[in-house]
């Protein structure tokens, strides 16, 4: 077995001996610094390859404070206001920390913001509104008792990662990292000549760990240090009026705030996007894109690589975007904090290697009384193990303070564990492709493949009540045997293709997961009725395919067999019944209740050719249908459980009408979980709980071996087949 390289780990130049002794003992094969730290000269000349964070737009505030109309920019929305009177003055930066944000006055206001009439939507002209900038204020000719918001362009003063890190570690003396806007011609030509005195400086330095590029994800603190607004994949602090100047003439209209700030909700992943919002994006991601080349290209020219980090200053470098592969990178590191997170990272094409860095971080908030790091590894390596078994990162690393996770008992053996088994996993695949049934599974929402395991989230690995019932879907699948697929709207007008043979469809109303007004294009439902129709299968979770149009909620309740009551059928009396017998629930281990989550009240069956499989009193919460020579299956909701991932195998088995095809291998109990290398004749079966459990293999629907799995265990056995 492997007993050394594909793991990196952090130092820090307080622990030199420790790193040498933990590198020797876990058999890292290359150290990193990460944000705060430095790496030490002692670990330079060690022959492990050398990873250096790269910040691109800070950690250099003599540039940022000499050329302050530089400073990068961010969109925000004030608090709404109802006017009382026919004047209104609104306070721009009321719930905002004025030490990360400081309003544009630079720019033109009347160029760059904007008033809305939020209870009539109309934009508030120019001559009716004025700007105070001793005060801070805006001065608005209102209608009484209309409300109202101005969008408008502030500086971030403090980089949003570093405040963060800052609040989350209790620097004290830190001094706050302003942040440049590498766009800017006149810092653009200054970071690239930056990057090469850099090069130049640190030969002893193999890797370029970018962090990331140009624009941070939207990350707002509100005026108590508390974070006010999260989104990963918000594109609110990407804009400045030389960027949007230049997206004017590339899209040919004018550019208006409303694009961004959107009423409030910043363009969430949830919102279903305007055709505005995407040709922004789409304008971020070629310039980003390009731009970026040019900074890789400065280091291959220095014989090192590449490698961005997937967070951070991540806007615009989207992986699976259309110009990602054009940058020319080595590698893509992200943070996995489950087996969704871990895909999102390994399925990426266009690099050389993608890299992990497994929870917890080494930081202060786990690593503390009452803290659990074993815990949380523990945890966080069962969700990756099942996705790293079907879609591998080529490494694993670390990140935060070493002394830190070297100090607390016990844990440095936990990850000897973890690290083991990781690279047993690539010694018994070789390279190879674990088998997947014969059919495709595609997730169906607004953003298809362009945010491929992405769907449902705020943040990534980020719990929300709201969404893990969703979510749980995806993580059930990021270890499951199917090819997944995402596709969009648009996807399925230009033709559903031939080897899906199971669409899904989560969320809730009108979010960019369920689809909204998508639903009322007939070209959309005709296609997926015919799909199903003719064999295929459709499984709905939540609130799929709602869009109230036309007496129904669930535009496809005809295929599902079921829809939701709004109100406007209780005088329409429902008879269901339910009958649990079905080949979804057979499986013998099945304990207790089926765990739907939040779930989705008010469901009812209706039709000729449903059969309801589990209920809350009158309603329904699972539900199977026949359409044609089709097959459905709808959820009220499916958090991640092994129970629920067992739930969803036969639930996709048979909405594929090929429930024989799961047994071709097969474990019978559901704390456990099977994956086959064919090419390398390798079986492995792993145990996804902390109990031991007894499990039976079959390959082809033949009882292969009984086996009994410690707690947590990874067996790995021969290809009987």
């Amino acid at each position: 077995m492997e007993q050394t390289g594909r793991l990196t780990l952090p130092t820090d130049a307080d622990v030199v001996e420790e790193t040498l002794r933990l590198k020797a003992l876990l058999g890292a094969d290359a150290l990193r610094d990460c944000d705060g730290t430095e790496m030490p000269d002692a670990l330079l000349q060690d022959p492990a390859k050398k990873y250096a964070t790269y910040y691109t737009t800070r950690k250099d505030n003599a540039w940022a404070e000499a050329n302050p109309d530089e400073i990068q920019q961010e969109y925000l929305i004030s608090d709404r206001h109802t006017a009382r009177s026919t004047t209104l003055r609104i306070h721009l930066m009321d719930g905002f920390h004025t030490q990360q944000l400081k309003v544009n006055t630079l720019d033109d206001p009347k160029r760059w913001w904007e008033v809305i009439d939020r209870t009539t939507g109309e934009v508030v002209p120019t001559d009716k509104w004025s700007f105070d900038e001793a005060a801070g204020e805006v001065e608005i000719e209102t209608i009484p008792y209309h409300e109202y918001t101005v969008s408008f362009l502030a500086f971030l003063i403090w980089d949003p990662v570093h405040m963060y890190n800052f609040l989350t570690n209790d620097w004290k003396d830190t001094p706050h990292q302003l942040t440049y806007d590498v766009r800017q011609p006149k810092t653009q030509a200054y970071v690239k000549e930056k990057l090469r005195r850099w090069c130049e400086a640190n030969p002893h330095i193999d890797v370029v760990r970018f962090t990331t590029f140009f624009h941070q994800f939207t990350l707002t603190f509100d005026d108590q240090k508390r974070e006010k607004f999260v989104e990963w994949f918000g594109y609110s602090a990407s804009v400045s009026p030389y960027i949007l100047e230049k997206f004017e003439k590339w899209a040919g209209y004018k550019f208006r705030p409303e694009f961004i700030v959107d009423q409030g909700y910043h363009n969430t992943m949830f919102r279903v996007p305007s055709k505005e919002f995407k040709d922004f994006i789409e304008f971020q991601q070629q310039e980003v894109c390009a731009l970026a080349k040019e900074l890789v290209d400065i280091v291959h020219s220095y014989g090192k690589e590449a490698m961005m980090f997937l967070g951070d200053h991540w806007i615009g470098t989207e992986p699976y975007g259309k110009y990602f592969k054009s940058i020319g990178l080595d590698a893509v590191v992200g943070s996995v904090g489950s087996g969704v997170t871990l895909r999102m990272i390994s399925d990426i094409e266009g690099v050389k290697y993608t890299e992990g860095r497994l929870l917890p971080y080494f930081f202060p908030d786990v690593f503390c009384p009452g803290g659990d790091p074993i815990g949380e590894a523990r945890t966080n390596w069962l969700k990756a193990r099942r996705a790293v078994l079907r879609s591998p990162l080529d490494r694993i690393g670390y990140g935060g303070y070493l002394k830190l996770a070297s100090n607390w008992p016990g844990f440095i053996d936990e990850i000897q564990n973890v690290v083991g088994e990781f690279r047993q996993i690539h010694e018994n695949m070789q390279g190879t492709k674990s088998y997947v049934a014969p059919f495709k599974v595609a997730i169906l929402n607004c953003w298809g493949h362009q945010r491929k395991w992405m769907s449902n989230q705020v943040h990534h690995s980020i719990y929300h009540r709201e969404t893990y019932s969703a979510e749980g879907v995806l993580e059930c699948l990021s270890g499951m045997p199917f090819d997944v697929e995402f596709i969009n709207f648009d996807d399925v007008r230009s033709g559903i293709s031939k080897d899906i043979g199971v669409i899904i469809n989560v969320g809730d109303a009108y979010t960019a997961f369920s689809g909204a007004e998508n639903w009322i294009d007939e070209k959309v439902v005709t296609a997926i009725r015919k799909f199903v129709d003719e064999g295929g299968g459709f499984i709905g979770v939540g609130e799929p395919t709602a869009c109230q149009h036309q007496g129904r909620y669930f535009q496809l309740s005809d295929v599902m067999g079921v829809d939701r009551e709004m109100g406007f059928s209780l005088s329409t009396d429902k008879y269901n019944t339910c009958d649990p017998h079905h080949f979804i629930l057979e499986d013998e281990s099945f304990t207790g209740k089926i765990d739907f989550g939040e779930g989705t009240s008010r469901i009812y069956a209706q039709g000729k050719h449903y059969q309801i499989l589990a209920q809350d009193g009158e309603y329904s919460q699972l539900v199977v249908n026949e359409y044609g020579k089709g097959h459905s299956v709808y959820f009220a909701g499916l958090p991640y459980s092994p129970q629920n991932c067992r739930i969803l195998l036969r639930a996709i088995y048979y909405a594929a009408g090929m429930p024989e095809e799961m047994k071709h291998y097969y474990v019978t109990n559901v704390d456990t979980e099977v994956t086959v290398f064919p090419e390398t004749k390798r079986i492995a079966v792993i145990n996804n709980s902390e109990s031991e459990q007894k499990t039976d293999l079959y390959i082809k629907g033949k009882l292969i071996r009984e086996l009994t799995l410690a707690p947590r265990e990874m067996r790995w056995v021969d290809d009987a087949e």
